[in-house]
């Protein structure tokens, strides 16, 4: 015969006391930057704009050579693509940082979602229209019946206002349709401008054999529809509770870029440990590089000012995206950015 052990209902009191206690903080705990991880080091998420390339070195360097470990961080660095929006990311929280632009960030944030810029890591505009002569494109208002490309995604805006500039429909007056991560569509001929990077896609069209003599390019800095590229920004709500963490994180990415820009060699390393096995080519990896370091410190760029963000250019794309359609009112310009970041990370 079995006996019942005899229960101690004083214990049992405790016990549930415990576990009620110990249910509440787990479902309250936060798995923001503010919590420590098991090493002590404070975890962030960053969140790229597109895949693994030399478009985001200085993350990588500053990961690989430690510097955010040794200003107490663990980031992990999120691959992007062509159907990952970083705002949106950021936004939800799935992210505490993202790369993205300031063209993509400002109707983001009209929107009504809770973000900041913290930096502004590119300096100028990488992006352009390329064209193959023999499709008669040596203008802007040559692309009117032409099928114009673009990864859209947030991608698309400099390229609308420049459609905007010269009176195109892009719903009536040519086809701007959707284009891949590679440039087949372009080599193929199925679409006659394709949206290019300096540093990437107009390189991968150079590596086919196809000279610039056989190229026609609009460059969005010529046109005067240029618009701020990659930055950095923030959750506000995350942010509000991690500046001190935003700053660090600032930091050793910039230290990360600098190391980047005078090593390209090494910078190119970090990243083809990351890149997708059989994606990319060191080579291109390293004009990437070579162009990326153009945009970072462009021509008689203070090396001091690295990251910062600049009221006239900042302000310049915000007009530029009223101007085009991009937003519909202008942007709060006391909202959309801040200085604070900055200045902490140079205190």
């Amino acid at each position: 015969m079995i006996r019942k052990a005899k229960i101690n209902r004083s214990f049992v009191v405790f016990f549930v006391s415990v576990m009620l206690l110990f249910v509440l903080a787990a479902c309250g705990e936060d798995n923001s930057a503010s919590s420590d991880s098991d090493d002590g080091l404070v975890p962030v998420k960053l969140q790229l704009k597109w895949v693994p390339q030399a478009q985001f070195a200085g993350y990588f360097m500053a990961l690989e050579e430690g510097y955010f470990e040794d200003e107490g961080l663990a980031v992990e660095i999120v691959a992007g693509g062509p159907d990952i929006v970083p705002e949106q990311q950021v936004a939800n929280g799935a992210a505490d940082i993202g790369i993205g632009w300031v063209a993509s960030l400002l109707p983001h944030q009209e929107e009504g979602l809770p973000l900041v810029q913290i930096s502004q890591v590119y300096q100028k505009s990488g992006l352009l229209l390329v064209s193959k002569t023999e499709a008669g494109i040596s203008s802007p208002e040559d692309l009117a019946g032409k099928n114009v490309g673009n990864w859209m995604g947030g991608n698309e805006f400099e390229v609308l206002a420049l459609f905007d500039k010269y009176g195109l429909d892009p719903n009536a007056d040519l086809s701007f349709v959707k284009q891949g991560f590679t440039m087949d569509q372009f080599l193929s001929g199925e679409i006659d401008a394709a949206s290019v990077m300096t540093y990437n896609e107009y390189q991968v069209v150079l590596a086919e054999g196809i000279p610039e003599s056989d190229l026609n390019v609009i460059d969005m800095n010529d046109e005067g529809v240029a618009m701020l590229e990659d930055n950095l920004f923030a959750n506000t709500e995350w942010l509000e509770e991690n500046k001190e963490t935003a700053a660090k994180f600032v930091r050793a990415s910039l230290k990360g870029w600098e190391a980047a820009i005078e090593d390209p060699e090494a910078a190119v390393d970090s990243v083809m440990a990351e890149a997708e096995e059989g994606s990319t080519s060191r080579d291109h990896q390293l004009k990437m590089m070579e162009e990326v370091a153009k945009l970072i410190l462009p021509e008689g760029f203070d090396p001091a000012n690295i990251g910062q963000i600049d009221d006239a250019m900042f302000k310049q794309t915000a007009n530029i995206a009223l101007e085009y359609g991009v937003i519909e009112e202008p942007a709060d310009l006391d909202t959309a950015y801040t200085h604070e970041i900055m200045e902490m990370v140079n205190e």
